[in-house]
C-alpha cells in the first residue's frame, strides 16, 4: 500500500500530531441505534420493524460520517399528537420527531407515529417499510445538522436520503416528486 493511502472502500484518517505526516487510519466511530416499541401494532404493520429502524439510522449516520447513541421511540399517533404539542405547540400528530441530544455521545432521539406513517404510505402508493425507513433517515439526518428550510438545505437533504435509501437497497423517496 501507498503512504497516505488506504485500504479500499474505507475512508482516507486524519492526519495526527506527532506522526511525522504519516496518515493514521482512525477507528470508525461506533454508532448505537436503540428501538422502543410503545405501540404493537408496528410489528403487523412493517415487517422485523426493530431491525428496520437500526439500519437506517445506521446508514444516516455514517453518511454523516458521524458516531453516537440513538433512540427510536416507535409510537402511536395519540403519543405523537401529545409530544408534537409539548415541544412544537401544534396540535396534531406528525410523522417523525426529532429531538437533538444534549451531551455526547447521545445524539438524540426520533419518534415515529404508527397511524400516519401508514396513511403517508398508502397515499402515496409507497410501501410502508421504505416510508418508515425514509422517515428514520431523515430524523437522522435532523439529528446531526441537515435541514430543509431553504432551498439549498432541502436538495443537500434529499440526496443525502437518496444515497441512503440506496445503500439500504429502498428506492429513492423523492423520484417522481415535483
Amino acid at each position: 500500500m501507498e503512504p497516505r493511502s488506504s485500504r479500499p472502500g474505507r475512508k482516507p484518517a486524519e492526519t495526527r500530531a506527532g506522526t511525522a505526516g504519516l496518515r493514521v487510519e482512525a477507528p470508525p466511530e461506533e454508532v448505537d441505534v436503540s428501538v422502543i416499541l410503545a405501540a404493537p401494532g408496528w410489528h403487523a404493520a412493517v415487517p422485523r420493524v426493530e431491525r428496520l429502524a437500526r439500519h437506517a439510522a445506521e446508514a444516516a449516520l455514517r453518511e454523516a460520517g458521524r458516531g453516537g447513541a440513538v433512540t427510536v421511540l416507535l409510537a402511536d399517533d395519540r403519543e405523537l399528537r401529545r409530544l408534537n404539542g409539548r415541544h412544537r405547540g401544534k396540535t396534531k400528530p406528525t410523522n417523525v420527531l426529532s429531538f437533538p441530544g444534549v451531551a455526547p455521545p447521545h445524539l438524540g432521539d426520533l419518534a415515529l407515529a404508527l397511524g400516519v406513517v401508514r396513511r403517508e404510505a398508502r397515499a402515496n402508493r409507497r410501501p410502508i417499510h421504505a416510508h418508515f425507513a425514509h422517515l428514520v433517515v431523515h430524523g437522522a439526518l435532523h439529528l446531526v445538522g441537515h435541514d430543509h428550510l431553504r432551498a439549498g438545505e432541502a436538495r443537500r437533504m434529499e440526496r443525502a436520503e437518496a444515497r441512503i435509501m440506496r445503500r439500504l437497497g429502498l428506492p429513492n423517496p423523492w423520484r417522481g416528486v415535483t
